[in-house]
């Protein structure tokens, strides 16, 4: 396994109060930078340093430390799709912080309802889709096309929503049809040990490390809307085999 973690003690849960107690405050003061950045006329890119920054910051604060691998596979000429299974809500730190280059969220709109930093992140040109509602879903899949057609890749969480146990849920078939549509290639990203770091519906913080792998690109162009499924077996398979190398795991 490679995330080290806290012994349980009395003080663990005042540190992870502490701890979220700043990260909210660190969190406002970056999100008001980010939305007066964008009135003094930054782009989206600008704005996504500045939660790139502030990723990294987090990190720090929780004594967590990333080992990235595949950083290569990144493609630096054009857009494309990164998908990452999803264990906690320290996976939106690590791939901010960590995948090199200009991407967009897709994220639940409930993010965007949050004062200050929701602006922030419309500012920084990131899509809200709302899960209960298909119209709109499919809008906010529109929207990402356009992102993707403007040159920009767009990063997502296949599974809808984190994972309880570690294990990598089935995967939702929104981002592959956009994948399909938009023809760019798919980037399969891992991310191991964060459950144990802040498990899912918890405040408690553990330090720790975590592995990120970053996978070759996979090429949309040979499935078709009919073999959709295959491609995502595709994907998801080669992000169980990664969880399964680094933790040691069966991940079926």
């Amino acid at each position: 396994m490679d995330s080290i973690f806290l012994q349980e003690g009395p003080d663990v849960m005042f540190r992870s109060a502490l701890i979220v107690a700043l990260s909210v405050i660190i969190t406002g003061f970056f999100a008001t930078c980010a939305v007066v950045f964008s009135l003094l006329g930054a782009g989206e890119n600008a704005i996504h340093k500045v939660a790139r920054i502030w990723a990294k910051v987090l990190l720090i604060l929780a004594n967590v430390r990333v080992d990235v691998r595949g950083t290569e596979n990144v493609l630096v000429d054009r857009p494309q799709i990164f998908m990452s299974n999803h264990q906690s809500d320290v996976d939106i730190l690590i791939v901010l912080a960590f995948v090199p280059g200009q991407f967009r969220w897709i994220a639940k709109k409930e993010l965007f309802h949050i004062p200050v930093f929701g602006r922030a992140m419309k500012n920084a040109g990131y899509i809200e889709i709302d899960r209960q509602n298909h119209a709109r879903a499919m809008k906010s899949i529109e929207e990402a096309a356009a992102k993707i057609r403007q040159g920009k890749s767009v990063m997502s969480f296949p599974e809808g929503t984190r994972s309880r146990d570690g294990r990598v849920k089935p995967f939702k078939q929104g981002m592959f049809h956009l994948a399909l549509d938009s023809g760019v290639p798919i980037v399969p990203v891992t991310i191991a040990g964060a459950t144990q770091i802040m498990p899912k519906r918890s405040l408690k913080v553990n330090p720790g490390r975590i592995t990120m792998i970053i996978d070759k690109p996979i090429d949309t162009t040979p499935y078709k809307k009919e073999t959709r499924h295959e491609l995502i077996e595709r994907v998801r398979g080669i992000i169980i085999a990664n969880l399964e190398k680094t933790t040691g795991e069966n991940h079926p």
